[in-house]
This record gives C-alpha cells, sequence and structure tokens, in this order.
C-alpha cells in the first residue's frame, strides 16, 4: 500500500470513532462518563472487552509466540476462563452491593482509607505500565510499517510524533463520551481484529494452496500445536504453573482492575454483568486460538517462501512477522487493508478504556470529585482525563528507550508484581472478618512486592532450580494475605 492510502484509511476509521462518540457523548455527564448510566447491553459489553483484552498483544506478539512456545499459551487461556468464573459469582455481586464507582472503595468501607488509597494507587501504577506496554507494541508496528514511510521535511517521521498522534486521537473520541462511547467503539474494534485475523488466514492458506481441512491435517501445523507441557515442574512453562497462573491472572487483571470492570458495572444488574462476562471468556478463549492459529501459518508461509523474520534494533523480533507478511508479500490488497483495520483496533481498544478508568480512579479515589462542587466535576474531570494522556504518551516514549525483552513476557511479569497486592487485599477483606491497623498497610504492599521480586530472582538458587511462571502473582497474593494478618487488632 501507498502512504497516501494508508492515511486515508486511518483518517477513514477515525472519523468511524469520532461519530460513534458523537451519539455516545451528547450528555457528556460524569454519570456517563464513569458508568454509562448503567445502561449498556451486556452483549455489547461482553464483545467489546474481548478486544480490550486481546490489544496489540494478542494481535501481534501471541502469533509471534508461536515458534518459540508453540500452543502452550492455551495453558493460560483455559486458566482465564475458571478464573471469569470466580468473577461473576464473587466479586460482581460484590461491586453491585456496595454501588460504587470505583471498585477500590470496597477496601475504605473494609478497612480504612489507607487500604482505599494503597489499592488505588498499586491499580494505577499497574494499568499505566501495562497499557504503555500495549500500546507501544502497536505504535512500534505503525512506524515501522505506516509512517516510517512518510517523510517529515526531508526526514523520516519520527516515533514521538506516532505517540502523540494515536494518543491524541484515543483522548478525542473518549473525553466527552467516557465509558459509554467505550463500550460501543470496543465492540467495532473487537469485530476489526478478528476479521483482520481471519483474512490473514484465508490468504495465507490461498497463498499455500491448501484448504483449512489441509492445514488442520498437515505435518506442518503439528510441529507447533503442542498444547500441554508437564515434562519439567520446575519449568516456567509447566500447565499447573500455567493454568493457574492464567487462573490469579484473570481474577487480577479482569476482577481487581478498574478498567474492566468498570464497563461491567455499566451493565443495568449483577445477572446481566454476570451474563457478559462468563460469555466475554468463551468468546475470548475461541480467538485467542484463532491467533495461535495464524501465528502458526505465518512461521509456516514464511519458510515456505523464505521470508525473513524482521529486525528490530538489530535483533530479530517475531512480533514484526505478521505485519511482514501483511503488508510486505504478494498476498494482495484486501489483507494489508484489513491489518492495518485490525492494528488500529488493537492501538486504540486497550488503550482508550485504560485511559478512561485511569481517569475515573484518579477522579474518584485521589481527588474525592464526588465531594466537589457539581459545577467543578465536570471541569476537574477533563484536566485530568488531559494529564493522564500526556503520561501516558512519556509511558510509551519510555518504553521505546528502554524495552528489550518480549512484550507479552514484560506485561505479565509487571501483572505479577503489582496486581499481587491488590489479590491479597481483596482476598483478606473477603475471606475473613478481621479489622486491621490500616495506617500501615502501604508497608505491607511495599514489603510484598520487594519479597516477590527476590523470591523471583533467586528462586533457582532457594528452590533446587524452581522457576516462577505466572504462579508468581499467587505467591505476591499469600505474602500480602499473609502480612495482612499480622496487622489485626487485638479487640
Amino acid at each position: 500500500m501507498q502512504p497516501i492510502q494508508i492515511l486515508l484509511l486511518i483518517a477513514s476509521y477515525f472519523g468511524l470513532l469520532i461519530l460513534i462518540s458523537y451519539f455516545t457523548g451528547k450528555k457528556d455527564s460524569n454519570q456517563d462518563f464513569f458508568r454509562a448510566g448503567q445502561k449498556s447491553p451486556w452483549y455489547v459489553v461482553a464483545f467489546g472487552m474481548v478486544g480490550a483484552t486481546l490489544s496489540g498483544v494478542t494481535f501481534i506478539s501471541v502469533p509471534g509466540w508461536v515458534r518459540d512456545s508453540k500452543f502452550g499459551y492455551m495453558q493460560v487461556v483455559f486458566g482465564y476462563l475458571f478464573g471469569y468464573f470466580v468473577i461473576a459469582f464473587l466479586l460482581i455481586p460484590l461491586y453491585y452491593k456496595i454501588n460504587t464507582i470505583s471498585i477500590y472503595q470496597y477496601l475504605k468501607i473494609r478497612f480504612g482509607v489507607v487500604s482505599h488509597k494503597v489499592a488505588a494507587f498499586f491499580f494505577f501504577i499497574s494499568k499505566l505500565l501495562v497499557t504503555g506496554f500495549r500500546l507501544y507494541l502497536a505504535v512500534i508496528v505503525l512506524q515501522q510499517f505506516v509512517f516510517k514511510k512518510i517523510s517529515f521535511f526531508g526526514n523520516p517521521w519520527p516515533f514521538t510524533f506516532t505517540i502523540i498522534l494515536a494518543i491524541f486521537m484515543i483522548w478525542s473520541y473518549t473525553f466527552r463520551g467516557g465509558i459509554k462511547t467505550i463500550v460501543w467503539t470496543d465492540s467495532l474494534q473487537t469485530l476489526f481484529m478478528i476479521v483482520a485475523a481471519w483474512v490473514a488466514v484465508t490468504s495465507m492458506l490461498s497463498g499455500l494452496d491448501w484448504t483449512f481441512t489441509d492445514f488442520l491435517t498437515s505435518k506442518e501445523l503439528s510441529t507447533y500445536s503442542k498444547v500441554f507441557f508437564v515434562d519439567n515442574f520446575l519449568e516456567r512453562t509447566h500447565l499447573s504453573k500455567q493454568f493457574f497462573g492464567g487462573m490469579f491472572i484473570a481474577i487480577c487483571m479482569t476482577g481487581l482492575d478498574q478498567d474492566m470492570m468498570q464497563k461491567n458495572l455499566s451493565c443495568p444488574n449483577p445477572k446481566a454483568a454476570r451474563k457478559n462476562i462468563l460469555s466475554f471468556g468463551v468468546v475470548l478463549m475461541l480467538v485467542n486460538f484463532l491467533f495461535l492459529l495464524l501465528g502458526t501459518l505465518l512461521f509456516i508461509y514464511a519458510e515456505k517462501n523464505q521470508i525473513n523474520i524482521p529486525s528490530l534494533h538489530g535483533k530479530e523480533k517475531t512480533d514484526l512477522l505478521f505485519p511482514e507478511i501483511a503488508i510486505n508479500s504478494q498476498l494482495g490488497l484486501s489483507l494489508a487493508v484489513f491489518f492495518i483495520l485490525g492494528l488500529m483496533a488493537a492501538t486504540f481498544s486497550s488503550a482508550d478504556s485504560a485511559l478512561t478508568a485511569l481517569t475515573t480512579s484518579v477522579a474518584i479515589d485521589f481527588l474525592n470529585i464526588e465531594e466537589r462542587p457539581k459545577a467543578r466535576q465536570k471541569k476537574l474531570r477533563r484536566r485530568v482525563h488531559i494529564i493522564l494522556s500526556v503520561l501516558l504518551m512519556i509511558v510509551v516514549i519510555a518504553f521505546n528507550t528502554l524495552n528489550n525483552k518480549s512484550v507479552i513476557e514484560q506485561l505479565l511479569v509487571v501483572a505479577g508484581y503489582t496486581y499481587g497486592p491488590l489479590l491479597g487485599l481483596f482476598a483478606f477483606g473477603i475471606f475473613t472478618k478481621q479489622k486491621i491497623n490500616d495506617s500501615l498497610v502501604w508497608l505491607i504492599a511495599v514489603m510484598t512486592v520487594v519479597l516477590t521480586y527476590t523470591l523471583s530472582v533467586y528462586s533457582k538458587n532457594l528452590f533446587g532450580g524452581y522457576v516462577f511462571g505466572l504462579e508468581l502473582i499467587i505467591v505476591n497474593g499469600i505474602i500480602t494475605f499473609l502480612g495482612l494478618a499480622l496487622l489485626i487488632r487485638k479487640k
């Protein structure tokens, strides 16, 4: 595709999002921004959450991960599904019972102000870093395959400009309608991502002169399709670690995450929200399997057509194989078009809701916007939204300078450190009736992160070669839980 064609496609896609924002953000009220008036259809929320969960990580990294980890990622996805059952039947009824905008207000009710602020702070750090990773991946691909072809006063288009453009576009269609807009835009973006993946699969099958049945029965697929890894318990890829780690990752990164729960709480009642989360889990499992099939086809097609794995900063980057084949191979214009649309969806689908959730948490949990004069509430919310947009831009630029690992690996490692204290706090609140010394909760949370990091670094020496995987988040939560037990007040 020519640069002008790509820019026109991006502009058209952006125009569609702005149009949706216009109709959903007419009232521009805090009630719509934070909770969509609690009138969101559960099936629309469920479908949109798929795109927000997938983001650029699934769209780009998961297919690129197939060469090294085969279909092992499905071990994590099966764990996700069980985690969503816990959310549906334990957390959702709790959140609707307390009827709050921010889920971390539960900890204020249960323990006190410090616990509330500590949880909100850890969410803020977690979501900012995770969203930064996801957005960084998508922007890297945009820069490498789209904007790099565009001249800027005789020089290559700067990476920083691509980040600024992406975040400005996200801000411009979320600053009025907030979660009410996102419920609908994320559904559209989920559709684009799935269609883009399916078009890529069918295009490569056609290029290989295969039917889908030929692919499923091929020897090439069998070399990549190993799902369960049970040979060595000490390795991070072992089934038990991946499954239970995935289960608790889902509980933390969905059930204890203001971003994902804010969408659920926009449903009219707990029954609708439960339908949403369970159907979302099933669809997410199927879509992840589709992306693993896509990844397998990418490597098969590249090998048969002698396509090299692209490099970034002098290192081979499997994340870039999908865009390389979609845009630069001879598979036709339709694949390139749908890839760009899917990439746009991956860029915006998680970052837009994350920006809204961060705005909600800062406004509710730290600035107590509900206690301020109504005439000032909207203005304060808008200022917070702008400041967080700039902060997110700075984080993505920093990752471009510092990042040197697989984006998906970093995403899950970060979650293991920063979501663990949330897991411990909520578990202690739900499963015990004890009162604690609220003023020292921050100390337990910080010590937990330090201790978890130490265990992760030295686990091979301490535990006879044992390597922590995704189960690190469980260990983190347990340490927090035990630390909180030390703060129990005597009657």
